[in-house]
């Protein structure tokens, strides 16, 4: 993937996201978790290159969100959808889904949803994803005890590039090879030239080295692993509580991970354990042995009465003898059981090898002395094996164990992106049952979607008024209500072309442009609609106009009639929707300006529906016979309004003054009512 060819993307996002360990998947599954890890790539910018990046790939403008409400119905719907995540990822991820007039787009999104909608949301998973986030990077990890060797320039940098974790030395022969084996405990060449060299020490050529970073930094891969374990194991459980077909051995993945340590070193394995403990007690258990040795000796004195005769005392005086030279001669046999005693207690409570026991039998040889001493440089050697051992058994414990994590590397990020994308499923799926949603047909004159009833499609027909264009919704019911979703009266609603939508004062009209908007932008967005069907066309472009809060002055109300006039020029395969647009001047003059407008877009392929407390007003102004339905008003009950909720076509329905006035002319009867009833 050309990363510059995505929208927005220039030469330095483009570096940027190349510091990523898979730019293109990242881009490819809209993982915005993952974008945004590039440097300088906030959370909203990653937003817009998952989007820029889907739009590529669909050839698709995304400009079908024309007008600042439609936007805001779009962010509502995005909402609703997000309330119904439990991961961070999923919410982010479905910030990705935006209303589009690609036909692949869309279809590609509803064959996603489609199988969402089957999902089960049940509280198990739910709970599993609770502890489920995206893979993270872990810091790079210092390894001193080993290094690379080259004696190439280009080599030496490439190394320092791929492999930071070591560090690397030049080499020149094998003198500078044998100094380095001296400092460092492995020492891997990257130059085949040094092949069969023979230098004491643990001198390992690899020309392979740089391509197998699990093999000569094993650090690198357990870190990784290290840091991602709880991810790991709850990805895992919610492939178990969901059904889900693992991207892994499960059991071989826990097995590896309860085999590392939160530090990235590797736990469970008997011998390195007691190597580590004995190099760890080492200096305390060679003091406690030489207690043993001395309390022995005393009790031994204690015990025994060690008789020397004048000519012999006077002689050991007069050659400096000290009282040690006399306890060697008395007591050589309880002195030799003393030392015995002392490295029995090292070797057992070190639990040493037979190897290591014949180094710590030297820590108490020597000339009899009391208090008995120890050799250090025996513990200093016993130390140096010890440490040695140790070392060597974690590297080979960390080698073994990074071999078998290093074929679940991909396979461990599928495991935690699969169970991500469940979280995205399933919030689809809840949304869809909340909601009492289902899958929209496109329908687009030759190009009709109805034709095709594979996975998603629905062929019913949908209101007789429906045509090759516009829309058409049955028992639509929109969640952006102030109310219970339950407590939501259906609406059916179809228009194809340009109309006039009269009715009275809170009789639903707002909610109804607000209805249509909602199953618009969703439909476009691939995602299900709150109504039982749904027929709509692809919209090149969603026009949302909301109610002006007051008169404009008349700076705004030219700015308005400019961005009209900007939208009536070319409006083929727009939705607009226009909310008392009477309210931004006086009403005379909203009439004919409302009028102007649904005569340049019936000319067109538009649809529209325009609130319009003056259907009279405008029919009378145009040019043409302008389309009106009505939310009609059923009557007054106890002094509240009953409204029949989805518009009757062709119909222009009375206003709630109206509605009074009939009803105190059948409740009084009078001339003056009568009258004033017949003027409406």
């Amino acid at each position: 993937m050309e990363l510059e060819a995505i929208p927005g993307v220039g030469a330095k996002t483009a570096d940027a996201l190349r510091e990523l360990d898979d730019p293109e998947a990242a881009l490819r599954t809209g993982d915005v978790a993952a974008i945004a890890r590039a440097p300088g790539v906030t959370h909203g910018r990653a937003v817009q290159i998952a989007r820029g990046a889907i739009r590529s790939r669909h050839d698709d403008d995304g400009r079908v969100l024309a007008t600042d409400r439609a936007r805001e119905i779009h962010r509502d719907a995005v909402g609703l959808l997000q309330d119904r995540t439990v991961t961070d990822y999923a919410a982010q991820r479905l910030e990705t889904f935006y209303p589009s007039a690609s036909r692949s787009r869309i279809e590609s999104v509803q064959s996603t949803v489609s199988a969402a909608m089957e999902r089960d949301p049940d509280p198990e998973t739910l709970e599993a994803l609770a502890d489920v986030e995206p893979l993270s990077s872990p810091p790079t990890v210092r390894v001193r005890e080993r290094c690379l060797a080259t004696a190439d320039a280009e080599r030496y940098a490439a190394a320092e590039d791929a492999v930071p974790e070591l560090s690397v030395e030049i080499a020149e022969d094998g003198r500078d090879l044998a100094e380095l084996a001296r400092s460092y405990a492995t020492v891997v060449v990257l130059d085949e030239s040094f092949a069969g060299i023979d230098v004491e020490g643990d001198v390992r050529v690899r020309p392979d080295a740089l391509e197998t970073p699990a093999e000569t930094v094993p650090e690198r891969l357990l870190a990784f692993f290290a840091a991602n374990r709880d991810r790991l194991l709850a990805a895992a459980d919610v492939h178990e509580a969901a059904g889900m077909e693992p991207a892994c051995d499960l059991d071989g993945l826990r097995d590896a991970l309860s085999r590392l340590d939160d530090d990235g070193t590797v736990i469970g394995d008997d011998e390195h354990e007691r190597l580590a403990v004995a190099v760890e007690d080492l200096d305390a258990a060679v003091g406690t042995a030489e207690s043993v040795a001395n309390d022995h000796l005393r009790d031994a004195i204690r015990e025994r009465d060690v008789t020397i005769e004048g000519q012999d005392f006077l002689s050991l005086v007069e050659q400096g003898a000290r009282v040690d030279s006399l306890l060697s001669r008395e007591l050589s046999d309880e002195y030799d059981t003393a030392l015995e005693a002392a490295t029995e207690h090292v070797v057992e409570s070190l639990r040493l090898d037979p190897g290591e026991a014949e180094i710590a039998d030297r820590i108490f040889r020597g000339d009899p002395t009391f208090p008995v001493e120890h050799d250090e440089a025996a513990v200093s050697r016993l130390r140096t094996e010890l440490t040695a051992a140790r070392d060597q058994r974690a590297a080979e414990l960390k080698e073994t164990l990074a071999a078998d994590l290093a074929d679940l590397r991909e396979p461990a990020a599928d495991l935690v992106h699969d169970a991500l994308e469940r979280d995205v499923e399933l919030a689809i799926a809840r949304f869809a049952a909340d909601f009492e949603c289902t899958l929209p047909t496109f329908v687009d004159g030759d190009d009709d979607a109805s034709a095709d009833d594979g996975e998603g499609g629905q062929t019913d027909d949908v209101g007789e008024d429906f045509g090759d264009g516009g829309f058409a919704i049955v028992g639509g019911r929109s969640p952006l209500l102030d109310v219970d979703f339950a407590d939501v009266e259906p609406v059916d609603y179809a228009v194809d072309g340009a109309t006039l939508l009269s009715g009275v004062n809170s009789g639903g009209k707002t909610s109804t442009l607000d209805l249509v908007a909602l199953v618009a932008i969703l439909a476009q967005m691939g995602m299900p609609v709150p109504a039982e069907r749904v027929r709509l066309e692809r919209f090149e472009e969603i026009h949302y106009y909301a109610k002006s809060q007051g008169t404009l002055d008349a700076g705004a109300f030219e700015a308005t009639l400019r961005e009209f006039g900007d939208l009536v020029a070319g409006a083929s395969g727009r939705l607009v929707l226009v909310d008392e647009l009477e309210s931004i001047t006086e009403p005379g003059a909203s009439a004919k300006i409302i009028a102007g407008i649904l005569e340049a877009l019936e000319g067109q392929d538009a649809t529209g529906v325009f609130v319009s407390h003056l259907a009279r007003e405008i029919r009378d102004a145009a040019d043409f016979d302008v389309a009106v339905d009505g939310i009609e008003a059923v009557g007054l009950v106890d002094g509240e309004l009953r409204v029949n909720r989805s518009p009757q076509k062709d119909h222009l329905a009375r206003s709630t003054p109206e509605l009074i006035v009939e009803k105190l002319a059948d409740e009084r009867g009078g001339e003056f009512y009568d009258d004033l009833l017949e003027k409406f």
